[in-house]
């Protein structure tokens, strides 16, 4: 896995392996979140603050809300860049925004994001300790996309 320096955002490459294709031999849409998962947690470790610490403080982070939007297939063996930045921060809350592209070109495979709640171990809602927040804010980017406020849509088709 390689990955960059920037502080606002971090990257982190994954090879697709043919277990992570469907029938169509693109990979599974699912695997987009796990690979979500996978630029978060990398992204936290390098702001050192690791899911290990926040657990061993009594804290989770449960994914609540997540979007993904696909804009181009990736295939068996493609490097995938998994993009991650924090967009939003709050004492009882978090969101991390995604772009995933091939790696050595600018295509766009998906983009999207993840809200998650800060919950004690018995999954009541609590604020996240002073200096876990202040780390945080430190890394808070918020340049990148994340969910937009809740709009009646009508649909054109």
């Amino acid at each position: 896995m390689g990955e960059d320096t920037n502080t606002k955002s971090h990257r982190v490459s994954y090879r697709v392996i043919y277990g992570d294709t469907d029938q169509m031999g693109v990979a599974y849409y699912a695997n987009h979140l796990k690979w979500f998962e996978m630029g978060r947690n990398d992204f936290m470790r390098k702001i050192g603050t690791p899911y290990t610490s926040i657990e061993k403080s009594g804290l989770m982070f449960p994914v609540t809300e997540v979007a993904c939007r696909y804009h181009r297939p990736a295939r068996y063996d493609d490097e995938v860049v998994i993009e991650t930045s924090l967009t939003e921060l709050a004492p009882v809350s978090l969101i991390f925004s995604y772009r995933l592209t091939r790696k050595g070109e600018d295509e766009l495979i998906a983009t999207g994001w993840t809200k998650h709640a800060c919950v004690d171990r018995e999954g009541q809602i609590t604020k996240m300790l002073p200096d876990m927040l202040e780390k945080m804010k430190e890394s808070l980017s918020p340049s990148a996309p994340t969910p937009q406020k809740k709009k009646k849509s009508v649909r054109t088709f």
